[in-house]
């Protein structure tokens, strides 16, 4: 514009000078000439819209809101005149108070730039300009910027989400299994399991195929699947086509486990120690152990059938961890985790289970069956390893009062007296107290007092175990010794000295507190807390049904100090913790402290569950810790076969790892969406979030 008003100043400065002399010039002339040269610059800005613009749209636009308003035109062209070399004439005119003359100009420029750049935004939300009406929508509907239209996180039961290909190349596309795998798991498949010793239970543990024996395609869902019902009502009904296996129904009739309504099972809360109802057997363990004040927090459900124990314990405020073999009780796990009640596949047999060792406030046993005198109490030792000092272990059934039920449980007495016996004599050697027997429920203690417990098994010839680190445990052997602790390890973790919950959540660990976790300071604890907290409240913009109750059982497949499950707590849903085997820190026990519960695993293998058993799962870092380890293809077929139809995954990697996840999963009949670290693009950490398909065996595309 200024090129255009100077080149016309050229013109009439040369104009005027012809008449510089003529002093006798009267006042309308000099008007006259003002408002000739105001029309001047008025066709010079009309040419310069025309010639110099080219976008059409603004074009258009400034024609039309600009252009045809004659006050506005004059306010601009006014400003441009005063801003640029004055002629003689119009310099007579503004010439007289140099400084007021120069407020004047500025004044002009201000407030012809404020008009402007006001016009420029006024464009901008009218939708003319490229991409904007799209904000227009957004800012019409207050929607975040980051949230993803073309994902849809909702359940449909037999709808198919939108669809995104942005992916470069195309990806490997995997096709779905046979239907015969619908209930595939790999770990604990019975045809393998049939190959293997039955004594002390090895066939039943894990036994993993080799690398030539592995599936490379989609577990399909059976037929008529869908979305199980939210909490409480899953606790009590589970859709038939989920679990479409009505044994229990029939072997467990007369014990209230399950019962076959139309199309849905019933859970009435029975078992078989409680027929009765899971509540009141609750209430008389309550009664001994103080379950409701936060102290008890973590449980672990041996044997546990479909897990009502666990189910019921919820409303105490109490998490369950519960598991069972793949045995004869068709799919008793798989009918816990459908009823949204934490459980994994798991057996006592020769392996130590995959907890860390002080990490239960109680163990269970209802009727589970298992031998706990043979062996010179080798499971008992177990358990004594994961029960915190001041922990509780319940045993209701055989052979507890067996003076009483012998007959009924058509067993000899004698049988049941010197199992018994051997209980008590175990139970003894790992300084547990007998706090309860009444009726068929027996109640022991673990003692807090570690230096006359130790003086005590010494005493009695009791052998310690030797080992360093007593968390490492993935496919260890059981030992026939007692996990030792000292004095500053027992009262840091026990049962007592811990924070009841919910305080206990955000509470320091021990661990934490004691050092014990190599490298993780209270500060740095602190800040994990930090910054979870934030990172959730990103998934929650990105995902608004994350707290709905949509989601019930969700996995964090790389926990670390628990910080994901510690943001997203509520009674609506539960987090498995993974602290996968290979993980730099073993932080599974800071987990147990804080109120969560989890487990260690190896994601180069199958996990120890059903098909469609988890509604959300949350990977970070997982594919950066296993790069070079094993196939990426492996643990996304996992991730895949573990969740339900129309779940979601959020991954959290660094860009050039999910750009290859986002690829492959793009074959998976999975939709996907790449986005930025909520601390902005420039962070080389991104988030990919992915909706699986809703799919049935029978289809032979996604539906």
């Amino acid at each position: 514009f200024k090129d255009f008003v100077d080149e016309d100043n050229d013109g009439t400065d040369e104009d005027d000078g012809e008449s510089e002399g003529d002093e006798g010039e009267s006042e309308d002339d000099e008007s006259g000439d003002g408002e000739i040269r105001v029309m001047r610059v008025k066709l010079k800005v009309m040419n310069l819209v025309t010639v110099k613009v080219k976008d059409r749209k603004l074009i258009r636009w400034l024609k039309m809101e600009v252009l045809d308003n004659e006050m506005l035109l004059e306010q601009l062209t006014l400003m441009l005149i005063s801003h640029a070399k004055p002629s003689p004439v119009m310099a007579n005119k503004f010439n007289s108070g140099d400084s007021r003359t120069r407020s004047s100009v500025s004044i002009f420029i201000v407030a012809g730039l404020c008009c402007f750049f006001y016009l420029l935004g006024a464009w901008q939300r009218s939708g003319f300009g490229k991409g904007d009406s799209i904000a227009l929508e957004m800012t019409k509907s207050g929607a975040e910027c980051n949230i993803l239209p073309n994902l849809n996180f909702e359940t449909h039961h037999g709808g198919q989400a939108g669809i995104i290909d942005d992916s470069d190349s195309k990806a490997t596309e995997y096709k779905p299994c046979h239907p015969q795998y619908t209930d595939y798991t790999p770990c604990q498949d019975q045809k393998r399991a049939m190959t293997f010793p039955r004594e002390n239970m090895i066939y039943r543990e894990r036994h993993c195929p080799p690398e030539g024996e592995k599936l490379h395609c989609l577990i399909p869902a059976p037929e008529g699947y869908v979305t199980p019902f939210p909490w409480p009502k899953s606790r009590d009904y589970v859709p038939y086509a989920n679990a479409p296996y009505k044994s229990l129904t029939v072997e467990k009739a007369i014990q209230n486990w399950i019962q076959y309504e139309g199309n849905v099972f019933r859970f009435p809360g029975g078992g078989t120690q409680f027929p009765q109802g899971a509540d009141k057997y609750i209430d008389q363990l309550a009664s001994v152990i103080p379950i409701a004040n936060g102290t008890v927090r973590t449980a672990l459900d041996t044997g546990c059938g479909v897990a009502s124990w666990g189910a019921y314990l919820w409303k105490k405020n109490v998490i369950a961890m519960s598991f069972a073999p793949r045995d004869s009780h068709e799919a008793q796990v798989q009918f816990a985790l459908e009823r949204g009640v934490p459980a994994v596949i798991g057996v006592f047999g020769t392996v130590k289970l995959p907890y860390p060792s002080r990490a239960f406030d109680m163990a269970h046993c209802s009727r589970c069956l298992i031998p706990w005198g043979v062996n010179d109490g080798l499971y008992m030792k177990e358990v004594d390893r994961v029960l915190r000092p001041g922990g509780y272990w319940v045993l209701s059934g055989p052979p507890i009062n067996w003076k009483t039920n012998y007959k009924a449980w058509q067993r000899p007495m004698e049988e049941l007296q010197e199992e018994q016996r051997k209980i008590e004599e175990v139970a003894k050697l790992l300084c547990w107290e007998k706090k309860s027997e009444k009726g068929e429920i027996a109640v022991w203690q673990k003692k807090m007092d570690t230096d006359s417990c130790r003086a005590s098994q010494e005493n009695a010839g009791a052998t310690f175990c030797s080992s360093k680190d007593i968390d490492d445990v993935w496919y260890k052997k059981m030992e026939q010794c007692i996990t030792p602790y000292n004095k500053a390890d027992s009262d840091e973790v026990s049962s007592g000295n811990l924070k009841p919950f919910p305080e206990r959540l955000y509470a320091v660990p021990p661990r934490i507190a004691s050092g014990s976790v190599s490298g993780v300071s209270v500060e740095a604890y602190l800040e994990d807390n930090k910054q979870w907290k934030k990172h959730v409240n990103a998934y929650r913009k990105i995902n608004k049904i994350i707290d709905s109750g949509r989601y019930r059982n969700i996995m964090d497949m790389n926990a670390g100090l628990g910080g994901f499950a510690a943001a997203l707590q509520s009674p609506k849903l539960w987090v498995m913790n993974v602290v996968p085997t290979i993980a730099n820190k073993n932080t599974l026990g800071v987990i147990y402290e804080r109120g969560l519960i989890g487990i260690y695993h190896d994601w180069c293998e199958a996990f120890s569950t059903y098909p469609r058993t988890y509604d959300l799962i949350h990977a970070n870092g997982v594919f950066s810790l296993y790069k070079d380890k094993c196939n990426f293809e492996d643990i996304l077929l996992e991730m895949d076969r573990i969740l339900r139809p129309e779940g979601a995954v959020i991954f959290r990697d660094e860009v050039d790892v999910l750009v290859k996840v986002k690829k492959m999963i793009g074959g998976m009949k999975w939709d996907s969406k790449m986005m930025d670290h909520e601390d902005g693009p420039l962070v080389p950490e991104k988030i990919l979030v992915a909706v699986k398909q809703y799919w049935v065996g029978n289809s032979t595309s996604a539906q």
